[in-house]
C-alpha cells in the first residue's frame, strides 16, 4: 500500500483534485456532523493544500492558510481523516505544520479545534489557548503551536 502526499497551491490544483478535496469536506463537516455551514469561503485560493492518498484514495487531507485570511496568525483547518486508527490523521498535521514553516516562515500556527477533538492536536503540539465558543453550533476551542513548545 502506498501512502503518497501532495501539497498544492490553489492555482496549481487540477478540477479532479479540488472535487475531491471539496467532496469529501462536504461528507464530513456538512452530511456526517449533519452541519449546515459554508465551507467555501475564499480562504482556499490563499491556502496550501494537503492530502495524503493510499493506492489512490484520499485518506487524509487538511489546509494551511497564511496570515489575516482565515485567521490572524497562519492558521491550519479543515482536517479530516477517511480512514481512522492508522495515524494519518496525525501525519496530516505534521505535514501541516511543515508546510506553514515552509511557506509561510510560520513559528506560530492557529486552529479552531472542535472540542472533542482537543487531545488528538495536543498530541501534535498545540495547546488550548482560548475559552470554549460555539463556531457553527458545535463546541470548538481555539488552539496554538509554537515552535519552541516541542
Amino acid at each position: 500500500m502506498a501512502l503518497t502526499l501532495h501539497r498544492k497551491r490553489f492555482p496549481e490544483l487540477t478540477t479532479d483534485e479540488l472535487y475531491e478535496l471539496l467532496r469529501i469536506r462536504n461528507d464530513v463537516f456538512v452530511v456526517e456532523q449533519n452541519c449546515v455551514y459554508q465551507d467555501l469561503d475564499y480562504d482556499d485560493q490563499m491556502a496550501i493544500h494537503l492530502w495524503l492518498t493510499e493506492d489512490g484514495e484520499v485518506v487524509a487531507l487538511c489546509r494551511v492558510c497564511p496570515a489575516g485570511t482565515h485567521m490572524p496568525e497562519v492558521s491550519i483547518g479543515r482536517v479530516i481523516t477517511t480512514v481512522r486508527g492508522k495515524g494519518y490523521g496525525k501525519r496530516i498535521m505534521l505535514e501541516g505544520i511543515a508546510a506553514a514553516k515552509e511557506f509561510f516562515n510560520a513559528s506560530v500556527i492557529d486552529l479552531e479545534a472542535q472540542e472533542y477533538a482537543k487531545g488528538f492536536y495536543e498530541q501534535v503540539g498545540f495547546r488550548q489557548s482560548s475559552d470554549p465558543f460555539i463556531l457553527d453550533g458545535i463546541p470548538h476551542v481555539k488552539m496554538t503551536y509554537h515552535e519552541s513548545s516541542l
